[in-house]
């Protein structure tokens, strides 16, 4: 009945696996056809296991009239049951290892635990032989599993970008077509409850946007025209016509995807540490259980038998994939989940590096400000006269510059409700770096700082006093070659900047403020926000050499910067951080790490899962060495048997340490 019980299930199995249709066979990759056969073997042996040492204990293993040649022990049904299951695994296993000693010149783990499997069988040690590879399979199945689901957190971003995309043709009809299709430039239409399909620019149409696939929002973005949206974001409301920028292959979801995977590239010197170990240890260990074997019996007495099993347990102890595989899976862990909350890590060696971060040095503008000028106030000399007379003198010249500090003025004007369009502006003449000049109503006006206003002969002495010793950009509005107002112009200081900062010398962790910019505004700036050190009116050359002169200094240090005009810096750093919404292609390029978001409160975060990364990966290392150790020492005393030896000291601890990476995911 037992014997029945197991031919029915083992053809089950095999049967399953034949009926797969034809086109799934041709379309299951190689790994997924190793993971299935895997838990093929796995039912299999944990059958064998079951049914055979049913026979053994009530029938005695219902006896055959026949010896088995070479080993001379007496034929049953059971050892039929366990020699067809053990053999064909070992086998099967052996032979991949074997092409890996032959191919890369290394030990594996297929070909040790085959040798394990076959050396047990030789002892005609049945039940032991079984477990072993029954114990192997199970956790290099788990162990695939674990590894995977990291590489599936990135990899499912990809897959939720639709496939097909709304083609909006000349005459404004609408066409399904591929995304592959879709050339830039095109315009697609994306309804409310769809997934955008390719990145691109709105042309038409506001709504909210959810970007939390990319960047990690948790609310929708609202989007207007001549706005950015990203393939694989979720359209929530409005109508949207998009015009397309970026072809299916260069979106920056999937680009995101492949630098994440690619990372695995970069390896950390601690992954690289035990590479080499695992080559010289390996064969370290493979020796002693050779000399066990060979040696030991006639020099401490005992018979081979004894000693050949001891040596097998010498052969699993020297299986390197508990420290081999945990580490780089903690890292590759750390920056799938990274890249969850918008953050682009380009390899583990960046990981290490972060970790040892303790000077964190910030560009001004557009990384701790937005890099979006606003009107603070209007100053008067004579406050008798009107502010909002200053403002629209100013605005109407200002309106035909792409200045941001004119664009400033010119929204400050529209805010409060001046109509520009009636104002008659000519002769307008913009000088680069100074201000603009021109006709406005018929009377001459300058718009500019004191360097401009001395070249015109314009008196805007009073006006440039009434800012005097303030931290903000003053701007002169002449009129008729006198000054009427000053525009105090600031630069906004990003949300979450003080909190990061607050985070980052709660971690002992050292920051500094590099800018361009007037002293004055950089001393505000860096008091508002308490950073430790800044340094004004720098050139960029000046940024480049006080990077250098810090590194090697108490640690490694970070430069974050837009990932453009802080290139030569960012190159310098130990660790580049660039802030990637306004020039991802930029900084996906050239940065070492890359907020997607722009978001600084993540800088803190980073440095915090690096460090605990590390640490669990050290923790990795060194449990499962002192376990290695320890099981090869009770095995070579005989205290531990061979199937034990598997389960806690091998596959037991891979799957225990992997386990334990998964506790980067509770870090906040």
């Amino acid at each position: 009945m037992c014997l029945a019980a197991y031919c029915t299930l083992l053809g089950f199995i095999m049967e399953t696996r034949a009926q797969k249709p034809e086109e799934e066979q041709l379309g299951i990759g190689e790994e997924a056809e190793s993971k299935r056969v895997l838990v093929t073997f796995a039912i299999w042996l944990a059958i064998t296991i079951l049914i055979g040492g049913l026979l053994d204990l009530f029938f005695g293993g219902i006896p055959l009239t026949f010896t088995v040649p070479l080993l001379g022990v007496a034929g049953s049904v059971s050892l039929i049951l366990y020699y067809a299951a053990v053999l064909a695994v070992a086998i099967y296993i052996g032979v991949v290892g074997l092409k890996e000693l032959v191919v890369e010149r290394r030990f594996s783990v297929e070909f040790l635990m085959a040798v394990a499997g076959l050396g047990a069988l030789f002892l005609d040690a049945r039940f032991e032989a079984a477990t072993v590879l029954f114990l192997y399979c199970i956790a290099e199945y788990f162990e695939g599993y674990l590894q995977d689901r990291a590489k599936r957190t990135v990899e499912k971003i990809s897959k939720v970008i639709p496939e097909k995309a709304r083609l909006l043709k000349s005459d404004g009809t609408e066409k399904s077509v591929n995304v592959t299709q879709v050339e830039t430039g095109a315009v697609i239409l994306v309804k409310p409850g769809e997934r955008i399909p390719l990145d691109g620019n709105v042309v038409e149409g506001f709504s909210h946007v959810d970007q939390a696939l990319v960047t990690g929002e948790s609310v929708p973005v609202p989007k207007r025209v001549n706005e950015p949206v990203f393939a694989g974001t979720m359209n929530t409301s409005g109508v949207l016509r998009i015009k397309v920028t970026k072809k299916s292959t260069e979106t920056l979801v999937s680009r995101i995807v492949v630098l994440v995977i690619e990372s695995q590239k970069h390896k950390a010197s601690i992954e690289r540490l035990v590479d080499r170990f695992a080559r010289y240890y390996v064969p370290a260990v493979l020796a002693l259980a050779v000399f066990t074997a060979g040696v030991l019996p006639s020099v401490l007495g005992g018979g081979f038998e004894t000693w050949f099993y001891r040596s097998l347990i010498l052969i699993v102890v020297s299986c390197p994939s508990a420290f081999i595989i945990s580490v780089p899976a903690t890292i590759f862990v750390a920056i799938t989940i990274a890249a969850k909350r918008g953050v682009v890590i380009k390899g583990g060696i960046f990981i290490e590096k972060l970790a040892r971060v303790r000077h964190v040095i910030f560009d001004k503008t557009g990384t701790l400000t937005l890099g979006r000028q606003t009107v603070h106030e209007i100053r008067r000399p004579d406050t008798s006269k009107a502010e909002d007379a200053a403002l629209t003198y100013a605005a109407a010249l200002d309106q035909f510059s792409n200045h941001p500090v004119a664009q400033a003025i010119v929204r400050k004007a529209i805010e409060r409700g001046i109509d520009l369009s009636k104002i008659k502006v000519t002769d307008v003449l913009e000088v680069p770096g100074k201000g603009i000049v021109g006709l406005v109503d018929g009377k001459h006006v300058a718009v500019g700082n004191l360097g401009l206003m001395r070249e015109l002969g314009c008196d805007c002495t009073e006006a440039f006093e009434v800012t005097a010793g303030d931290a903000h950009t003053a701007i002169c509005v002449s009129v008729g070659k006198t000054g009427l107002a000053a525009v105090c112009v600031v630069d906004q200081v990003r949300e979450d900047a003080l909190n990061a900062i607050r985070s980052l010398k709660k971690a002992n962790i050292k920051t500094t403020m590099l800018t361009g910019d007037r002293t004055e505004i950089a001393n505000e700036i860096a008091h508002t926000l308490g950073i430790d050190n800044f340094e004004a009116e720098l050139f960029p050359e000046d940024k480049l050499k006080y990077v250098e002169d810090l590194k090697g200094k108490n640690g490694l240090v970070a430069m974050v910067g837009d990932g453009v005009n802080d290139a030569p810096a960012l190159a310098a750093s130990d660790v580049g951080i660039a802030m990637g919404a306004k020039g991802v292609d930029v900084a996906l390029e050239s940065a070492d790490v890359v907020l997607v978001k722009d978001e600084l409160a993540q800088i803190p975060y980073l440095i915090k899962l690096s460090q605990k990364t590390m640490v669990i990966a050290k923790q990795n290392i060194a449990a499962s060495l002192i376990m290695k150790l320890v099981l090869g020492a009770l095995g070579l005393m005989g205290l531990t048997p061979l199937w034990f030896t598997v389960a806690s000291g091998d596959d037991g601890v891979t799957m225990l340490l992997l386990l334990n990476t998964l506790r980067l995911e509770r870090i906040k």
